[in-house]
């Protein structure tokens, strides 16, 4: 058996090609997306998938094109969220053509992949001991093809919702060189705030603009301001959505909270947090077009 040093080159597998044409791939796939933000945590638990969906929804509902990419692999959620969970995947002629959820908004999740609902993501390895050794480079690997096989189409905002952990950020700019912006999340709690401040230095190091910080989940807990978190860190804090039992309920069902219960408290600050977000969009690239012609919203 030979090893990888007694094989000269890669061993004629071309592999530095086939990555090169993939990355060549996402960059086409991408090219019709005017924005690509990503929601991030750093701590699971402040309700970030939730939210992401909700924003997708206020997005939506002021005529923005949306698609959302789930980038938690092993914990997916997003299509359930966003009602198209259960949807049938149409795969054909070298892409995927994402489901359409609630208000049209377009899914790609790896639970749309699994077989079943107790079937975990479990990577090929010789020894699961060998998998986690890889997982990181699989997971960026994975996450490389869900970007570039996805025929994503002509849209305003493609949203990529991030799994817990602070070196989760770094892994998509690394795919997504244009990046348009984090958006960060916690809670009313002094470890959720701890987190998210290491969140915000690998958002700023990464070099893609910060877009804000929510507070989510406000008043449920009797912990520290998010906004003077957001102005000690001199980034922008985009608003405070209280909690609201209805909000994650209507996650549970694939419900846009943003249209059902939109005279909330809940849902007017998430609309105000997406309209704030797209101004900082659309002030950073104003009055562009699509590349197929098209104005964007």
């Amino acid at each position: 058996m030979k090893r990888y040093r007694d094989i000269a080159g890669d061993g004629g597998s071309d592999v530095a090609g086939q990555v090169g044409a993939q990355l060549d791939r996402l960059r086409r796939r991408l090219a019709p997306i005017r924005f690509v933000v990503a929601v991030v945590s750093g701590k699971g638990g402040v309700g970030k998938s939730t939210l992401t969906g909700g924003l997708a929804c206020a997005f939506a509902l002021d005529g923005l094109r949306v698609a959302v990419l789930d980038t938690d692999l092993n914990g997916p959620s997003m299509a359930k969220v966003l009602g198209a969970r259960g949807a049938r995947l149409r795969i054909g002629a070298g892409e995927i053509e994402p489901p359409a959820g609630i208000l049209g908004i377009r899914v790609m999740s790896m639970d749309l992949l699994l077989p079943g609902d107790a079937a975990p993501l479990v990577w090929d390895a010789p020894t699961q001991a060998e998998a986690h050794t890889w997982r990181g480079t699989m997971e960026a690997n994975a996450l490389r093809e869900l970007l570039a096989d996805t025929a994503w189409g002509v849209l305003d905002v493609l949203v990529l919702d991030l799994p817990p952990g602070t070196d989760r950020l770094a892994t998509v700019v690394s795919l997504v060189p244009g990046l348009a912006g984090t958006i960060l999340v916690t809670i009313p709690s002094d470890l959720s705030q701890l987190i998210v401040k290491k969140s915000i230095t690998v958002a700023r190091g990464s070099g893609v603009p910060v877009l804000g910080l929510v507070e989510n989940m406000a008043g449920l807990f009797p912990g520290p301001d998010a906004e003077t978190l957001a102005r000690d860190a001199g980034i922008p804090f985009l608003g405070a959505v209280p909690f609201d039992r209805e909000l994650a309920l209507a996650a549970d069902r694939g419900e846009p909270f943003v249209q059902t219960r939109a005279d909330s408290e809940a849902a007017r600050v998430l609309r105000g947090i997406a309209a704030r977000v797209r101004a900082a969009l659309e002030h950073a690239q104003p009055g562009e077009r699509h590349p197929d012609g098209t104005p964007s919203v």
